[in-house]
């Protein structure tokens, strides 16, 4: 019987892969995404498949990271919350594992992390797991009012509200790249959080094409009230990015924002909405609960080449609570300057 073997793509090399592990990487593992981590940060992708006889039964996708702060390591599904690695069969999978651990230790990296949706699986030795993250994937219907007969009486209500206070939602691309990045780095900045340069969002857009929206909301006034970045992947809608200015958040601007997202995906034919990752526990996590998704853990596998812990590069962090207090308080400028610098080791 043959065995899997995995080989390296070149540089330039189109992929060519099955669109079952296409789809399960998510657009993470396109050509177009590689090439704008590459652009905007000048990071090496290294792409792989795991080949049995003359079919790819896996894909591996690996960006490197080597950051003055954060580190240098491996990482799939880089600034997305997971993906870059898919397989048809345990044996593909482990080939690629076993790869990518020689991989690391040529790269003399201090730790790979591989990122995807939990499979039920426990990681082989050496990898360990980290659960700290869930994605939340809530499946549509053909009519979006399908969907609010499941929610809760008070999120009906709060959702019902905020739809009659005079906001209103437009989906573009590149004609609404100002204030969707204008919403996302105020947003960010309020959060504690560094955020990407405009420059990214625009690359983003030229390069995925009709697989990206830009969505801004605005209030009766006509103010900036907050914007969302969204990919469409094999019939998954990912909400990217969506944020809410702090201002409007008790109007419910929120509810208002992801129910047009919903309507809006309907009205597309969409399957799934992927409402992105949040850290297990968190008020991010509660507030996507409401709208009544399927939680799904993700298998966050790491190999630490050079042992030691499993990093902690979140919000939750005891050495970033000083970090987020001062980020807060820094004036615009200054975290529009630095975020970039910073949210490029945070992959």
């Amino acid at each position: 019987m043959p065995e899997v073997h995995v080989r390296k793509l070149g540089p330039e090399q189109v992929t060519a892969w099955p669109d079952s592990l296409v789809a399960s990487g998510t657009f993470t593992v396109l050509d177009a995404w590689s090439k704008l981590v590459h652009e905007i940060y000048g990071y090496d992708v290294y792409r792989f498949e795991a080949v049995l006889g003359i079919e790819v039964v896996g894909i591996l996708v690996l960006t490197h990271v080597p950051h003055p702060i954060f580190g240098n390591y491996l990482a799939t599904s880089p600034f997305g919350s997971y993906g870059g690695f898919a397989f048809a069969s345990l044996e593909g999978r482990d080939a690629l594992l076993k790869h990518a651990q020689v991989f690391a230790n040529e790269l003399g990296v201090e730790y790979t992390v591989i990122r995807f949706l939990e499979d039920g699986n426990r990681p082989p030795t050496p990898w360990l797991q980290s659960p700290i993250y869930s994605t939340y994937l809530l499946d549509l219907a053909p009519n979006a009012e399908d969907l609010m007969k499941n929610f809760g009486h008070q999120h009906r209500k709060h959702t019902r509200q905020a739809m009659k206070k005079g906001f209103t939602i437009q989906f573009g691309r590149l004609d609404l790249l100002d204030e969707t990045y204008e919403a996302l780095a105020g947003s960010m900045h309020e959060l504690g959080s560094p955020y990407h340069s405009k420059q990214y969002l625009r690359r983003m857009a030229e390069l995925l094409g009709d697989c990206l929206e830009f969505a801004v909301v605005r209030d009766a006034q006509n103010a900036l009230v907050g914007s969302a970045v969204l990919v469409y992947h094999h019939g998954v809608a990912s909400n990217l990015h969506a944020n809410i200015l702090r201002k409007f958040r008790s109007e419910y601007a929120g509810e208002f924002m992801y129910w047009s997202l919903l309507e809006h995906y309907c009205q597309r034919g969409l399957q799934v909405c992927d409402m992105g990752r949040s850290l297990r526990g968190s008020g991010n996590e509660a507030f996507k609960l409401k709208w009544r998704p399927r939680q799904v853990p993700l298998a966050y596998w790491y190999y630490l080449s050079k042992g030691g812990e499993i990093p902690e590069l979140n919000q939750k962090s005891p050495k970033f609570r000083f970090a987020i207090w001062l980020w807060k308080r820094l004036p615009a400028f200054v975290v529009r300057a630095l975020g970039p610098r910073l949210i490029r080791g945070i992959v």
